[in-house]
């Protein structure tokens, strides 16, 4: 059995420590313990738990990936990301992969900026974030939870007329683009 520690440094300077455990015997009762006393404690394990049921292997990069985008907590270009990741984690060609298989099995959504520069996300399950981009700076700033509660209804009443008239696989994406206000 090996045991590995991954680190995971959050926005406020904060370390978080994770703990995977890898056996090659399914029935082991502390690999089986483990996955299930983690998967629900970090967003990191959660991810990995998504990699493994789709059946990709957890590797470094991949981990070293996932770490950055949930550090960075709202959508990210490749380049933006690829420039998070420590030296040697991986090549910007092995980012632009992952993310392409991530998107694949829902673990990551895209959305653009104005000028289609691609932006990735994680997406573990929980409700969409919604989010403004500045036109100058290319800022993203989260929307407020009582407009994105708005926005969320309104974009949930869509999805179910479409889903009466036959529709079915329903997805979204929206995107607002605005010059941010000038602060003094």
């Amino acid at each position: 059995m090996q045991i590995t520690a991954y680190c995971l440094v959050q926005s406020g300077g904060a370390e978080h420590h994770q703990f995977m455990v890898a056996s090659n015997h399914t029935a082991h009762p502390v690999s089986d313990e483990a996955a299930q006393s983690t998967a629900s404690e970090s967003p990191l394990n959660l991810a990995c738990a998504r990699l493994k049921s789709a059946g990709l292997r957890i590797t470094q990069p991949r981990i070293a990936i996932l770490g950055a985008l949930i550090a960075r907590g709202q959508p990210t270009s490749i380049e933006n990301l690829h420039a998070d990741l420590k030296d040697g984690a991986c090549d910007l060609v092995t980012v632009y992969r992952c993310l392409a298989a991530f998107e694949q099995i829902g673990l990551v959504k895209r959305s653009f900026y104005h000028n289609g520069t691609a932006l990735y996300a994680i997406n573990l399950g929980a409700s969409n974030a919604y989010h403004v981009i500045c036109k100058e700076t290319n800022q993203v700033t989260a929307i407020d939870a009582d407009t994105t509660a708005q926005l969320r209804a309104a974009v949930e009443s869509v999805e179910q007329v479409l889903k009466e008239r036959g529709y079915t696989d329903v997805t979204h994406v929206v995107e607002f683009f605005a010059v941010a206000p000038k602060t003094r």
